[in-house]
């Protein structure tokens, strides 16, 4: 009884240390894995993605793909950094790439390696179009959400194990591969709804940090979700919340993402 009531202890105090606040939604998650890891898997996985795809260059939805990449990363740095937390960025190296593909699909891996698919381009139709999906993109990499759901699937498979040690190399692989399966069609994990929605509410800040207006996004979903045929529904919006749910959320977070577009030089 002593050692399962020292072992709660000791497991909750482990977790507390790796309770990290998310700057823009201010939502809390646990997040115990080490940043530094996951990116080099998620470097070396996207490497692997782009030399088996056909990775497009030098067309108008190639550079635009780069250039809104770009604004919005720029955007997210200089938040955190007005706000002292540019050292949570230390581990991203920002790739932004088109994949010819016809699926409606965009992802961001931990570190900042984010691909769209040339299927999702006509659907996005322009630069704001491009910034939502961008910004909600990056939000799952700046959120933490992959070390959150790598987090969950080392605690659900070595629990208060962890507490004091480390994980050997084969045992951090197999959760990786676990959250992000090799040859997957879509390359990544699912997320879960509530990462989701904040992915949508810190995407629609960033967007209009960097300049785009967050208007738009309501727009973009609503064409999204005209996009799904019959019982298909695209791969981007799976795990996505109810559209209405997702319009009211949007439309919700609107007046703070007005006061970001307005400060960027965007015209109300």
């Amino acid at each position: 009884m002593k050692v399962i009531k020292i072992s709660t202890i000791l497991l909750s105090s482990f977790l507390a240390t790796g309770c990290v606040t998310n700057p823009v939604t201010g939502r809390s998650s646990i997040q115990i894995a080490n940043n530094s890891e996951i990116a080099m898997a998620a470097a070396s996985e996207y490497k692997a993605t782009l030399s088996s795809a056909k990775v497009v260059t030098g067309t108008a939805d190639a550079n635009r793909v780069k250039t809104v990449g770009a604004r919005i990363k720029n955007a997210a740095y200089n938040y955190y950094k007005s706000i002292g937390r540019e050292s949570a960025l230390a581990n991203y190296n920002w790739e932004f790439n088109l994949i010819q593909d016809p699926q409606l699909n965009a992802w961001c891996m931990p570190g900042g390696k984010v691909a769209f698919y040339t299927g999702i381009m006509p659907i996005c139709k322009d630069d704001n179009g491009v910034a939502v999906v961008m910004g909600h993109e990056v939000s799952h990499a700046l959120a933490g959400h992959g070390n959150e759901r790598i987090s969950q699937a080392m605690l659900a498979q070595y629990g208060g194990s962890l507490i004091g040690g480390s994980m050997s190399n084969s045992q951090w692989a197999g959760v990786f591969e676990k959250v992000y399966p090799v040859g997957a069609q879509v390359g990544l994990l699912a997320y879960g709804r509530k990462q989701e929605s904040e992915a949508d509410q810190m995407g629609l800040q960033l967007m209009a940090m960097a300049g785009y207006d967050p208007r738009t996004a309501t727009v973009f979903w609503k064409r999204m979700e005209a996009s799904a045929t019959g019982s298909k529904t695209p791969e981007f919006l799976s795990t996505h919340p109810n559209p209405q749910n997702r319009i009211a959320d949007l439309n919700a977070e609107m007046p703070k993402a007005l006061t970001y577009y307005k400060a960027a030089g965007g015209q109300l």
